[in-house]
């Protein structure tokens, strides 16, 4: 399943559809908007996408998910529109066999998502609105601040 939607996205209707009598996992990212960033209160965010080559890039993200692990069923579903706080933004869902697939699989997927595809950010602040501008690469090596 891949998908960019306007629509409040179902978690457990992701799940369902990844998961299989043959799962012996299924692992799940489940991104939210959170109240505050770079110590700014959030109001909320808006994202918008090319969604047709967000579609595509999130297809070619799974077809290298296939090739990189034995996996049963991916999701790769984003939101777009005006959210609110707490609302969910992102979705990657993986099954496999075994949690080690899993668990590099979903986290494989949402890297990729942040890196590549294009969908943009707008954070609504009390005292303003700001564009995200880019995004950074992910630092296995260690912990990164908390923001």
């Amino acid at each position: 399943m891949i998908a960019i939607t306007q629509n409040t996205i179902d978690v457990q209707a992701i799940l369902a559809s990844v998961h299989t009598l043959h799962s012996g996992a299924v692992d799940c990212f489940i991104g939210t908007i959170r109240n505050k960033s770079h110590g700014r209160q959030v109001k909320a965010l808006e994202y918008t996408s090319y969604v047709a080559m967000a579609e595509k890039l999130m297809a070619e993200i799974e077809t290298e998910m296939h090739q990189k692990w034995i996996l049963h069923n991916i999701a790769l579903v984003h939101r777009i529109g005006l959210l609110q706080v707490g609302d969910i933004a992102v979705v990657t869902a993986v099954s496999s066999a075994h949690r080690a697939e899993a668990f590099e699989a979903c986290r494989y997927a949402i890297d990729r998502i942040k890196a590549v595809v294009p969908i943009w950010k707008k954070e609504i602040f009390e005292e303003g609105n700001a564009w995200v501008v880019g995004q950074h690469d992910v630092d296995y090596a260690g912990a990164r601040e908390q923001q």
